[in-house]
């Protein structure tokens, strides 16, 4: 049983049935190839990975462009080690910095640097070009506003039942 509760109840054989089983194989059939195609083109475009993207595309709504690394874990969904030991490499690539807050010497910040920003922007247009033509060029009219509904809901049963804190100024959807 998971440390988070109870969900619904498994089946006899232990396994995702039916259309549950169907619904997850295609998310992750989608998830996995997506995110393969994203960090391919960002590589061969720009020479940035999909995870520079990620915390790139995080520092640039922050105020000022930066945020505290605790922030920016729950912000990408990702372990703070994992940030940490990204944005050092991040850093010595000159595309942010990091240092202690001056507000508060105890907690380390991560800020987007000019060269970042810059890389960002020049990698923006293409990236923003694949997801439409593989994401959404493959959505069936009338089905985006559902999809996104969908979406919305799963994101907040994972927010309000997994580990990680919510992203600030996170709210749910209301509905």
């Amino acid at each position: 049983m998971s440390r988070y509760g109870k969900g619904a109840p498994a089946s006899a054989s232990g396994w995702l049935e039916g259309d549950q089983q169907r619904a997850w194989l295609a998310y992750i059939r989608v998830q996995l190839r997506l995110a393969y195609e994203m960090n391919r083109q960002l590589l061969a475009d720009s020479g940035m990975s999909l995870p520079d993207y990620d915390v790139l595309t995080a520092l640039s709504v922050a105020e000022g462009g930066r945020m505290q690394i605790t922030v920016l874990a729950s912000q990408i969904g990702w372990e703070r080690s994992r940030v940490s030991h990204h944005v050092r490499r991040m850093s010595a690539r000159g595309l942010v910095t990091c240092g202690l807050s001056a507000a508060d010497r105890r907690v380390t910040e991560v800020s987007m640097t000019a060269r970042g920003r810059q890389a960002l922007e020049e990698a923006a247009p293409g990236h923003v070009d694949l997801v439409r033509r593989l994401f959404f060029g493959g959505l069936p009219p009338g089905l985006l506003g559902p999809l996104s509904e969908a979406l919305e809901s799963v994101y907040a049963n994972i927010i309000k039942q997994g580990s990680l804190p919510p992203p600030v100024g996170w709210h749910p959807p209301e509905g």
